[in-house]
């Protein structure tokens, strides 16, 4: 890799990091690229040399969590046959997605707040929790065409998974909760189990 290639991809990260800190700090709608970079040390006019917009920025680093989380999920046995029924199969792969969240927390936080900001008409949240939910839907999917009953569609039961998950990422800070990782976790696998399972 030359030396500008070397220089772009560093800023790049850099700014992707002054984008996190900031998004924790002051939330998506309040960042404004300025912000994000003089928090990396950078010119404002280099932000566009990468991005053409916060909108794209956040895309980006979407899909850095998207990667993370295709790693994450392949790393805890994510190929093969999978019972969401089953405590610890359900257990691990909310696990997988509490951790992913918790870890990526400035990025849920401006996908929530970016999604709110285009209103219910847009549809955008609905998007957001189909297309973030797809591992989830396409086990379900598999459950029901092995005959098992689930509480409603497969598209539907998965994104109101994703929905529990993504808006206790949201509001317990890690500042501010008394909660442990494993009660998140044990206290949503407990809750949706029982629906899973048919109780």
């Amino acid at each position: 890799m030359g030396v500008r290639k070397a220089k772009a991809a560093e800023t790049e990260v850099a700014l992707k990091e002054a984008a996190r800190r900031q998004f924790a700090r002051r939330g998506y709608l309040n960042t404004k690229i300025t912000d994000i970079t003089a928090d990396a040390g950078r010119a404002t006019g280099s932000f566009y040399d990468h991005f053409a917009s916060k909108d794209e920025l956040l895309k980006a680093l979407l899909a850095d969590l998207h990667d993370a989380a295709h790693d994450q999920f392949a790393a805890e046995g994510g190929h093969g046959h999978h019972d969401l029924a089953d405590r610890d199969q359900l257990r691990t792969h909310l696990g997988v997605a509490w951790g992913l969240m918790r870890d990526h927390r400035p990025v849920m936080v401006a996908l929530f707040e970016s999604a709110l900001a285009d209103g219910p008409a847009s549809g955008a949240l609905w998007e957001r929790l189909t297309e973030d939910t797809e591992v989830l839907r396409a086990h379900l999917e598999e459950m029901r065409a092995e005959g098992r009953a689930l509480p409603g569609p497969p598209a539907l039961v998965a994104a109101a998974m994703g929905g529990v998950l993504s808006i206790l990422a949201y509001a317990l800070t890690p500042e501010a909760t008394p909660y442990s990782d494993d009660e998140v976790v044990d206290t949503i696998t407990a809750l949706l189990l029982n629906g899973l399972a048919g109780a």
